[in-house]
């Protein structure tokens, strides 16, 4: 079973550090949230773990062989990356676009074998866009588009799938269903490491979460233990209230306004 680590790293944007000395190792077959505040350090982590940034210090492993060691064609057979920048602007098929994860296997002008058809045609039906193979990218919803992007990094097949805030912009039922879609994903063996400012979705699927507190490693462990009254008001420096989600039992987070009063839930006059 493969192995994926980050072994001590700090980064650097300028000169200045921005993240410092996190070790975590990952695990094939489980969702691993990575939360924090704005600024905190969840995407310069996960740009480092799939070698768009490369550490001031320290490393990134995987089955044990530094990846800055590797080609990055190399790593990104089995590692993929879904940006929160992404946009699905050009006039492309939702099977085009999918299909350019076969790149990291192919290239860009080797034929496309029967394994990559496989491997895009899989992608497409998993996230549940096979009747939409053949519309525009340009004119599907916003939870159609983030479905299009994650299938596009399935078809690259990997062990590792990195995912900065992928439900960020979208609406309850589309949230739900990708993040369904990730569970999926994980069950079937691969490694999910998703960054979330939704402490809820991330305490509702997450098996293990890594809390980051300007730039460094606050706390990591199984949703109960992090998502803890104490850690969160420390690290959030917002008052919450954690009880438990009906159905699942898992720790919900509700912040708690300064204009609410304590004993009788109103709002206070401004």
């Amino acid at each position: 079973m493969f192995t994926l680590t980050v072994d001590n790293i700090s980064c650097s944007y300028n000169g200045k550090t921005v993240l410092f000395d996190i070790s975590i190792e990952f695990k094939a077959g489980e969702i691993f949230a990575i939360i924090g505040p704005n600024g905190s350090g969840k995407t310069t982590l996960m740009r480092a773990m799939c070698r768009v940034l490369k550490p001031s210090r320290g490393r990134v492993l995987l089955d044990g062989q530094d990846i800055r060691a590797l080609h990055s064609r190399q790593v990104a057979q089995r590692i993929s990356w879904v940006s929160q920048n992404n946009r699905l602007a050009w006039p492309f098929t939702v099977h085009q676009v999918v299909s350019m994860g076969r790149f990291p296997h192919r290239g860009w002008i080797a034929s496309y074998t029967k394994e990559d058809h496989q491997a895009v045609d899989d992608a497409i039906r998993a996230t549940g866009l096979w009747d939409h193979r053949d519309r525009l990218v340009n004119t599907l919803s916003g939870g159609e588009a983030q479905r299009t992007i994650i299938a596009r990094a399935l078809a690259q097949t990997p062990q590792v799938l990195l995912l900065d805030e992928p439900v960020a912009h979208l609406d309850m039922k589309y949230k739900i269903a990708t993040l369904d879609l990730v569970r999926d994903l994980a069950v079937q063996g691969l490694a999910v490491v998703i960054s979330l400012h939704d402490l809820n979705m991330a305490g509702l699927y997450a098996d293990r979460i890594a809390l980051l507190s300007s730039g460094r490693l606050f706390a990591i462990g199984d949703p109960v233990s992090i998502l803890g009254k104490k850690n969160l008001e420390s690290v959030y420096e917002t008052e919450v209230v954690i009880s438990r989600h009906p159905v699942s039992n898992k720790p919900q987070v509700t912040p708690i306004s300064s204009h609410f009063t304590a004993d009788r839930g109103t709002m206070k006059e401004v």
